[in-house]
């Protein structure tokens, strides 16, 4: 099975190394790629693919917001997240979000491509962190920690907020108005019953939410 690849990575040297990792096992016969969100959409309008490989961290649109978007757009290609985030920040939420499965991008070669052939074949992939993160979200289920009770959107504003970043930071990031995020802002501060972005950080360092690793991030 040969398949016909859409790549979606804002960094050109991970595109040619997937690229060429996949063409040199014979795994795809094509890879289209794409560096943003809006250049992934436009590449959804031609001949159809078989698997996306989305990377979370783009330039001008959230990796889970596209996701939703390519689902619309192309709702029987499965989409398997691609990124640097660990499996319990984003993973839950991918899968929620329609993914077929979420691959970190600390992988080996063997990994991803059984990973790819897996959803590709109709079925998810899930790896052993994915699985934790997975059971401890059923844990907690009804009983949600704060953070699970916001948005994506609020997520990742909490997320950013932590990290250091100003509201126009995030602004410029997501692509949204200042007054916006400092909305995202107060409805997250009021869901998590916290008053200010020192408790927020607080609460985001002690729950793990955050790697301050610099390298990590995409």
């Amino acid at each position: 099975m040969t398949l016909r690849m859409l790549l979606v990575d804002d960094h050109a040297i991970v595109r040619q190394g997937v690229r060429q990792l996949l063409l040199n096992h014979g795994v795809v016969r094509e890879v289209v790629e794409a560096e943003s969100g809006a250049q992934a959409l436009a590449s959804l309008d031609g001949e159809p693919f078989d698997i996306v490989l989305l990377d979370i961290s783009l330039p001008d649109m959230n990796g889970i917001e596209l996701l939703k978007r390519v689902k619309r757009r192309a709702p029987s290609a499965p989409v398997m997240m691609f990124s640097m985030y660990r499996e319990d920040q984003y993973a839950v939420r991918s899968l929620k979000a329609g993914a077929a499965g979420y691959l970190s991008k600390t992988v080996t070669a063997a990994q991803m491509i059984e990973a790819i052939r897996q959803v590709a074949g109709g079925r998810k992939y899930v790896s052993p962190a994915l699985a934790e993160a997975l059971a401890d979200y059923v844990s907690f289920d009804s009983d949600q920690l704060p953070h699970e009770k916001l948005s994506d959107r609020e997520y990742q504003t909490l997320c950013m907020l932590a990290s250091g970043k100003r509201l126009t930071d995030i602004a410029h990031a997501l692509s949204l108005s200042v007054k916006t995020v400092s909305v995202y802002r107060a409805r997250l501060l009021e869901k998590m019953k916290l008053r200010n972005n020192a408790e927020l950080t607080f609460y985001v360092m002690s729950n793990r939410l955050v790697d301050l690793n610099p390298a990590m991030t995409g």
